[in-house]
């Protein structure tokens, strides 16, 4: 059931942040998804948008950067507690995540990257914008908690293109 990309957005935004979230990106024939729980969903450029953080150190940063979108796909219960685990501390590079984590890719409705069947609430961006962090412009707080070995995000800010419940 496609929804505004404000209806349940408490809800989905919870979830994200303590259960957590599968971010999905295609490039070609490679599709790789990883488990994010930060990320932030506003209106920006008269557009609603999902600004997503992917460390540089990671295989969904290698292609996202060479990608038109992503997804974001939100399980509400702990049915997929399992699979967030794998894909938030294995690598892509190095195993199938699909298949260690048990998850399935289905097409998405507006993107080329698909989501995660079996989840809750669906995000849909077209990448509009990216930008590599500064760290000189980081408060010393915020860089010794999140950043005290470098590897700094890059920020994706994706047009909320399709929004939807399962």
């Amino acid at each position: 059931m496609s929804v505004d990309f404000i209806t349940n957005l408490e809800k989905g935004m919870e979830k994200l942040h303590k259960r957590g979230a599968f971010l999905t990106v295609k490039s070609g024939e490679k599709v790789n998804t990883m488990t994010i729980s930060w990320g932030s969903i506003g209106f920006i450029w008269g557009k609603p948008t999902l600004t997503a953080l992917v460390r540089k150190s990671r295989f969904t940063h290698e292609l996202i950067e060479n990608a038109d979108s992503f997804t974001i796909s939100i399980p509400y219960g702990d049915e997929m507690k399992a699979a967030l685990g794998i894909c938030g501390t294995k690598s892509g590079r190095d195993i199938d995540k699909v298949a260690e984590a048990g998850i399935k890719f289905v097409p998405s409705n507006e993107v080329s990257s698909p989501v995660v069947d079996g989840c809750n609430m669906y995000y849909e961006c077209k990448i509009v914008y990216k930008q590599d962090m500064d760290e000189s412009l980081l408060s010393p707080e915020v860089k010794e908690r999140s950043y005290a070995k470098g590897d700094y995000h890059t920020m994706y800010y994706g047009e909320i293109v399709s929004c939807y419940e399962k």
